[in-house]
């Protein structure tokens, strides 16, 4: 840009009827300080969405495919178990939507989403971290169950990958159309995205491989051992492969229904486990490098991308799926090195001129 020309913005062209019109068109951004040289890495930045996240897009779906099908009746009470994400972007549909909302979410997530929820409007049932997720998932049934509400089954609704299908992987093609796209790389919470870019690049673009990751100390599909299932395709038991991990909304401590499909009909090529310290060192160096800000999730993402850059052709073109934004991981180990207070260096520069000093 010539150092004359101001940057300018023309607006988008129409005015929206709701939040709800802006869910999906999340940009993707190519990572130019920390890639190796001569690889092309980008990211498909979904905090761009409404509520800061991936989810936005199945929790929209779930609710207007359940209004279409008339099984979600006006005013009726919508419950879901999640992790966050899911139920934050919950809660912004059904406050714009006018339902009522419960989610349960094992007490082992962050503060800071149980209270973005409960902003947007939504009650939020803690259950034990002991239980894991098959606990807040079996919990959330329990409620359905006897309160006649809404189930909103985000890990076995064919909702989830449908809007994957139809939105995420439209917008892949046609960003990457007339260019080189040698890899795609997602994880997994339910399954929903990868199952969805499946769908389509498998089709449309079969030269791109499709990397899954999950995290290296809870490999549920690395293990190769199938998830019991009760009739409705729903977790029976937690799955015994499974480790508490740090990388929140990734890797329930069951295999989703979800993910099932993509698993079934080879929708991947390649599985890669990461670290939780690797997610976290990664999602650092993109904001501290890149100025993106990413959750532990997108920062395992990342860290799988890199690897695959580091040994790459010259030439190749990868893309990470970046969950959501860093600040719902506030009180997680991805900024529990970052001080509130001034450090030694901070403290030296107040100190380097004579007013304003803290006392």
């Amino acid at each position: 840009m010539d150092a004359k020309t101001i940057r300018s913005t023309k607006g988008r062209g129409r005015l929206y009827d709701s939040i709800l019109e802006t869910v999906g068109d999340t940009p993707v951004v190519r990572i130019n300080n920390i890639a190796p040289a001569g690889v092309r890495v980008y990211v498909k930045v979904e905090s761009f969405n409404p509520a800061a996240s991936v989810k936005d897009r199945l929790a929209l779906n779930i609710i207007e495919a359940a209004e279409r099908a008339g099984t979600l009746k006006p005013g009726q009470t919508v419950i879901e178990a999640t992790s966050g994400n899911t139920g934050i972007g919950l809660a912004m549909v059904c406050a714009q939507k006018g339902y009522p909302l419960v989610v349960t979410m094992a007490e082992s997530f962050s503060v800071e989403r149980r209270r973005l929820m409960r902003m947007l409007g939504a009650k939020v049932v803690l259950t034990p971290r002991a239980e894991k997720g098959t606990g807040m998932y079996l919990k959330a049934v329990e409620l359905a169950a006897q309160h006649g509400w809404f189930l909103a089954h985000q890990f076995e609704t064919s909702a989830n990958a449908d809007i994957h299908e139809a939105t995420t992987a439209r917008e892949v093609i046609a960003d990457f159309a007339g260019d080189r796209l040698d890899y795609v790389v997602s994880g997994y919470g339910t399954g929903g995205t990868v199952t969805g870019l499946a769908r389509v690049l498998r089709k449309e673009r079969p030269e791109t491989r499709i990397v899954l990751t999950e995290p290296s100390n809870a490999q549920l599909v690395g293990s190769g051992v199938a998830q019991e299932r009760s009739a409705d395709g729903g977790p029976a038991t937690g799955h015994p492969s499974f480790e508490p991990h740090p990388i929140q909304g990734w890797t329930p401590d069951f295999i989703p229904k979800v993910l099932q499909e993509c698993l079934d009909t080879g929708g991947y090529d390649q599985l890669i486990p990461v670290s939780g310290a690797d997610g976290i060192a990664w999602a650092k160096k993109l904001a501290q490098r890149e100025g993106i800000l990413t959750g532990i999730s997108g920062g395992a993402t990342l860290a799988v991308a890199m690897g695959l850059a580091e040994k790459a052709e010259p030439g190749t073109v990868i893309l990470a799926m970046l969950p959501d934004t860093g600040e719902r991981y506030l009180t997680t180990p991805l900024f529990a090195d970052i001080p509130e207070d001034m450090d030694a260096e901070e403290s030296a520069l107040s100190l380097s001129t004579p007013g304003y000093q803290m006392g």
